[in-house]
Formats: structure tokens, sequence, C-alpha cells
């Protein structure tokens, strides 16, 4: 029986690795077996970064909101309770960047949360 070795498949590995490793630093662009370790990390980096990025942005959207809330005398926590007794189904995505371009746009909000506790208490 003849020997095989398989060289159009290893060749098509190779190469998938090699094209996913271009542009790093030393051997890890080249030497196939550093470039596989090398590649199979950043795989990983970039798998797990995508959820951190998730993390980070709604950080930020809550970091605008409370900003804008301080700035008229109101805590983040208040308001996003009572804005969400509102029932209004408005994320904090779209809420931070209407009050990073419109500050005043909290004005009108707030008019309604205060005679929603007015009317509460």
């Amino acid at each position: 029986m003849s020997r095989t070795n398989n060289s159009c498949a290893r060749k098509s590995r190779h190469k998938a690795i090699t094209t996913l490793a271009k542009g790093y630093r030393g051997r890890s662009n080249n030497c196939f077996r550093l470039a596989k370790r090398r590649v199979e990390k950043a795989l990983q980096y970039s798998y797990r970064d995508r959820r951190n990025k998730k993390r980070d942005f709604r950080a930020l959207w809550i970091q605008r909101i409370n900003a804008v809330a301080r700035q008229y005398d109101m805590k983040y926590s208040v308001f996003i309770y009572y804005f969400k007794k509102l029932q209004k189904n408005i994320n904090r995505k779209v809420l931070s960047e209407v009050f990073f371009h419109k500050p005043e746009a909290f004005l009108k909000i707030k008019e309604y949360i205060n005679e929603q506790r007015s009317s509460k208490t």
C-alpha cells in the first residue's frame, strides 16, 4: 500500500493559521508552531473582550446618565427607579445619547418624575 502524506489538507490548515497570524512580531507570523499558539490566544482574547466591551459601554452609559442627573439634583438610582415606573421602554444607551447631546431634555423627564413622586406622598 502506498504512503499518503495529506499534504493538501495540511497546507490549507497551515495557510489558514498563517493568514490569521499576519502582522505578528518575530517568528510568530511565519513559524507555524508559534503562529498557532499566538492565534489561539488571540482568539481567546477576542472572545473575552467581546463580552467586556458590552460591560464597558453599559458603565459608560450609566456614568453619562448619572452626570446629567446630578446636574439637576437627582441621583441615578432614583431617576432609574421612577423612569421604570413611567413604563417608558427606552434603554440606557438611548437615554445617554439624548442626555449627552441635549441635557435639557432631562428636565422634561424630571417634571414627570416629580409629578409621580408628589402624587405618591
